[in-house]
């Protein structure tokens, strides 16, 4: 293989280990934009392409998804795929913006890139400045690379696709532990690595950068595991290919993908980039029509017989697109319906059948005792991990369940179907479903509504339930909650979502420190909502210093530091001494970052009273700024959620090994 053509194409599936995977078209030539279009309604094995040279003068469509309505990532509003629009002419480039660096900053913008993330170095410094040439796209500097791999993770959950540049080895090392979060988490995030100059290549030299090899692959094979396409972009004749491919399989995928540009190529004009990108017509995938009538069937016959169904929304509504199809079910069936964990934010908590987060042991009061006992479920995109599951100990049964996920229905113990798109078949069983709201009256009978904290006495020290009493009365439409691992998981659980308020938590891979990042990248997605983050102080530790940027963009977030001397998550399934942690001066910090310089506001509390006149000052004459909040609490207030839940995991955690 000569150097310069696609080092690795492979194509991580989404879809889950047991669903059908079917072997995509290996690209075609430099001069061609590819548009696959996979025809599963006559066979899972027939693809079409469609190639269409990208010097031709006309636009035959674009990803309308700069600025989604709904949290459908990777896709415009309702999970369209594409919008055809009429064709109109291209614009010709002059010769000195008809580079690689350019072509590629345009791309990003046309998919709904306003915002790069990055941290420079040696190998990626042209690339940038042709990134900052383009007048549509701002980028920004991150203190480091994981927290640029943070920020563009936050900013594709909002904007439906994240991108970040960073430098080759040192800095995609770095950086790699963000872009594995993102693929847990099925999140369209273009990596841009600069690269080594084209003629190191082959040559057995040893380069800077790396761990002392002539072999520059190294970085390479670690992002095959954790991204769904690779290229290694050191030739202009496959440059432009290379780049569409992997940016349209990032969309079509919603997984991550890695780009590396070798540092002497940004500037270098070549025809191929002579005009404005063909805007991408991702063609939607089909269902295939036959299995969905016989899945509708089926699930409708077992659904129908059943007394007291529920439905239960899952973290895979996200991916595919079915948010909606999902409530418009809801809606037609009557069920009682409530949402896993790391579904939260992805239905309306608003809907009057809606009875809260399904979580096992530690779910909302209420809830579990209604699914759990239900003669049916239906779960919508579930993902069943030892967190989700609460160490193993749901109580459901599998010839219960019809288990709905992105292309594949499973029923009970039963029949299976593939090939069929989660939200053509959620919307089909709407049709067919017949109106049963008994589970939601049994919830009805049952339930007692929430309690409100214990009073507190003038001046006792702060405690964790009358914390976010204050945050919920903070919740609108026009705000956003980021949810950092740790208590604040349970504590945010608790929170009842306004319509239109969005909610974000990391929970598949659950990397402490992972809010900061995500907090700058949504702040800078939505500058119109105010982001509300909860964040520990153990994970504040880790990736503090962008708070920096958050300051440079003039963010006007609002942080709740919850100091409680330690990992109060890892306390709970393990106590020793490694959990605590050197106690810093928070707000002493944030204010030597601000240094004078942009919009910054910070507070130390220690009782309710200092909270209120705190939150007063941030959503008052503070309302412009980034308001640093230091929540003082006692080292054992701990959500009960958190008691269980981490009892429940520890034990899972300290299984004997089964005999040999």
């Amino acid at each position: 293989m000569r150097f310069g053509h696609l080092v690795t194409s492979s194509y991580n599936t989404t879809a889950d280990s047991e669903n059908d995977q079917h072997a995509k078209p290996a690209p075609c030539n430099a001069t061609h934009l590819l548009h696959y279009k996979s025809l599963t309604s006559l066979s899972p094995q027939i693809t079409t392409l469609i190639i269409i040279p990208t010097t031709m003068a006309t636009n035959i469509g674009s990803l309308d998804a700069s600025k989604a309505a709904n949290s459908d990532v990777g896709s415009p509003p309702n999970g369209t795929a594409s919008v055809v629009k009429n064709s109109v002419p291209s614009t010709a480039i002059t010769s000195s913006e008809a580079t690689l660096g350019r072509h590629l900053a345009r791309r990003l913008v046309q998919v709904g890139v306003s915002d790069v993330f990055a941290v420079p170095g040696d190998f990626n410094l042209t690339l940038l400045d042709h990134l900052i040439a383009e007048p549509q796209l701002k980028v920004i500097g991150c203190c480091n690379e994981l927290n640029a791999g943070y920020a563009a993770d936050g900013y594709a959950r909002c904007r439906g696709v994240g991108a970040c540049v960073v430098t080759f080895t040192v800095g995609g090392l770095s950086v790699i532990n963000a872009i594995a979060g993102a693929y847990s988490e099925n999140l369209p995030l273009i990596c841009i690595v600069g690269g080594p100059n084209t003629n190191d290549f082959g040559t057995n030299r040893i380069l800077h950068h790396t761990i002392g090899l002539p072999d520059f692959s190294q970085e390479l094979r670690c992002f095959q595991t954790v991204t769904c396409y690779q290229a290694v972009v050191n030739n202009l004749e496959d440059a432009h290919e290379m780049i569409d491919t992997a940016v349209s399989t990032a969309l079509k995928e919603s997984k991550p993908v890695y780009i590396s540009i070798s540092c002497n190529l940004p500037g270098i004009p070549h025809p191929t980039f002579s005009r404005e990108p063909v805007p991408f017509s991702l063609s939607p995938k089909l269902s295939n029509q036959m299995g969905l009538d016989a899945a509708v069937e089926a699930a409708a016959e077992f659904l129908n017989k059943a007394v007291k169904p529920v439905l239960v929304g899952g973290p895979k509504l996200r991916v595919a697109k079915a948010c909606e199809a999902f409530v418009e079910l809801a809606d037609a069936c009557g069920y009682a319906f409530s949402a896993m964990p790391s579904a939260k934010g992805l239905v309306p908590e608003t809907h009057p059948h809606f009875i809260g987060t399904f979580w096992g042991a530690v779910s909302t009061a209420f809830c579990a005792e209604i699914v759990e006992s239900a003669d049916a479920y239906l779960f919508a995109g579930p993902i069943f991990n030892d967190y989700s599951s609460v160490g193993y100990s749901l109580l459901l049964k599998k010839e219960k369940a019809v288990i709905v996920q992105p292309e594949r229905v499973v029923i009970g113990n039963g029949p299976a179907f593939g090939c069929i798109l989660m939200k053509d078949f959620l919307k089909a069983l709407a049709k067919r479903l017949k109106q049963n709201n008994t589970s939601y009256e049994n919830y009805y009978r049952i339930f007692v509504p929430d309690g409100q904290p214990v009073k507190a006495e003038p001046k006792e020290p702060l405690r964790v339930n009358v914390l976010f009493k204050h945050v919920q009365n903070l919740l609108s439409g026009e705000t956003a909650v980021i949810a950092e691992t740790g208590d604040s998981w349970f504590n945010c659980q608790k929170l009842k979502l306004p319509k239109g308020c969005g909610y974000e938590f990391q929970m598949q891979y659950g990397s402490i420190g992972w809010s900061v990042g995500a907090t700058l990248g949504y702040a800078q997605a939505v500058p119109q909502k105010r982001v509300i983050a909860c964040i520990g102080d153990g994970s504040f530790q880790v990736t503090a210093q962008d708070v920096s940027t958050m300051l440079r963009c003039e963010q006007k977030s609002i942080i709740f530091l919850i100091n409680n001397g330690g990992y109060t998550i890892e306390v709970e399934i393990h106590d020793g001494p490694y959990n605590v942690i050197k106690n810093w001066n928070y707000t002493g910090l944030v204010d030597a970052i601000h240094n004078g310089e942009g919009k910054c506001w910070t507070a130390k509390v220690t009782c309710e009273e200092e909270l209120i006149q705190a939150i007063g000052t941030a959503t008052g004459e503070k309302k412009d700024c980034l308001c640093f909040i230091e929540v003082i609490v006692h080292k054992d207030d701990t959500s009960k959620e958190l008691l269980e839940w981490g009892s429940r995991v520890c034990s899972a955690n300290s299984r004997p090994p089964n005999p040999q």
